[in-house]
């Protein structure tokens, strides 16, 4: 029976077979808050955040037949730039993609307090991108859920290895073209209404929630952004922001399809106070020509009073752009083959559902 996707909850990891059913995969009772897989990658990989014993990183070698422990990214000996210095530690891995076309071998990760890691052993060894980190102490990033800044999102380029981009809450969006030795800031054109009026634009400042590439037309990019929704169709250089998409242009989580840039899906939700659906009532918003209209999908998904929230990972598209799978916090799980057209419940009874992945 294949897997289909891969569901990272609070309380462990389940697959999602090819036909429809579930079950567990592996650590039940622990929070998986990221994992990485794919069927021609020999390395598959579960992050655990198992709180007061701390983070933990496995790799499965067999498909997620079973897993062993491999070592953590490490803050040991991070600089923090200050005459006294401060200790930093680990507190979760919010993002892993894999580096390469390899078999798996060649990792980055992003983490909470906003550092990026790489890995060219199977994660057997991880060496803090000093570039990156140095920008986090002297900008002073800020956290946006979390007390310390965070980086969510990790696009490596498919036409360049060496052209990564990453999403920081809350720093903005970075690129670097040469493996991480140097980075930029590309969040021009994103605004931050929660600043002063002179400060909107800063680069420094912006709150993006996710950022996702277009696997074959990788120049146009989306972001789910703290105040909004906002696209890039020159690779980041500046950014434009799509406004007046109902009932919210609030949200964490996003999907742009895979041969299709101009295609992206999202979903909103009350912004800051309360962090529910509007009205009460889940909808998927989709837009099929780069942001000038949108509508509103619904079939399938519930009108009556709804308190699903959607995380940043909780919605993924396959690689034909037909599939998407939804996760919510309320354990909810569902499934389109048609786009977002109709959705099928598949679980009402999952725990809070942190990512969703298909293989």
């Amino acid at each position: 029976m294949g897997i289909r996707a891969l569901i990272a909850t609070r309380k462990g990891l389940f697959r999602l077979n090819q036909d429809k059913t579930l079950e567990p995969v592996d650590f039940l009772g622990v929070p998986v808050s990221m994992t990485l897989a794919a069927e021609n990658r020999k390395y598959w990989y579960a992050a655990l955040d198992h709180g007061h014993f701390g983070v933990k990183l496995h790799r499965s070698e067999d498909s997620g037949k079973s897993w062993q422990e491999i070592n953590c990214p490490s803050y040991s000996g991070a600089e923090s730039g200050d005459e006294k210095p401060k200790a930093f530690s680990l507190n979760l891995i919010w993002s892993l993609a894999y580096a390469d076309d390899g078999p798996g071998d060649k990792l980055w990760a992003g983490t909470v307090p906003g550092g990026l890691f790489y890995s060219k052993d199977a994660g057997l060894s991880w060496h803090l991108n000093e570039y990156l980190w140095q920008k986090n102490i002297e900008q002073s990033w800020f956290g946006g859920g979390f007390d310390s800044a965070g980086i969510h999102s990790i696009c490596v380029d498919p036409r360049d290895h060496n052209e990564v981009k990453i999403a920081v809450s809350c720093a903005g969006v970075w690129v670097t073209r040469d493996s991480g030795k140097s980075w930029k800031n590309c969040s021009k054109g994103m605004r931050a209404e929660y600043m002063p009026p002179d400060r909107a634009y800063d680069v420094t400042i912006q709150d993006p929630h996710l950022l996702v590439q277009c696997a074959t037309n990788p120049d146009h990019l989306w972001v789910q952004h703290h105040n909004g929704i906002f696209k890039s169709s020159d690779n980041a250089a500046s950014w434009q922001e799509v406004r007046d998409v109902e009932p919210s242009v609030f949200g964490f989580a996003t999907a742009v399809h895979p041969r299709d840039p101009e295609c992206a899906w999202f979903v909103p939700g009350v912004k800051d106070e309360c962090r529910i659906p509007v009205d009460g009532k889940l909808v998927v918003t989709c837009t099929r020509d780069g942001g000038k209209s949108f509508e509103k999908l619904t079939a399938g998904l519930p009108q009556q009073p709804s308190y699903d929230l959607v995380f940043r990972h909780g919605l993924d598209i396959d690689k034909s752009g037909e599939q998407l799978l939804l996760g919510s916090t309320t354990g909810n799980l569902w499934l389109t083959e048609n786009q977002g057209n109709h959705w099928q419940c598949l679980s009402t009874f999952l725990p809070p559902i942190y990512a969703v992945r298909f293989l």
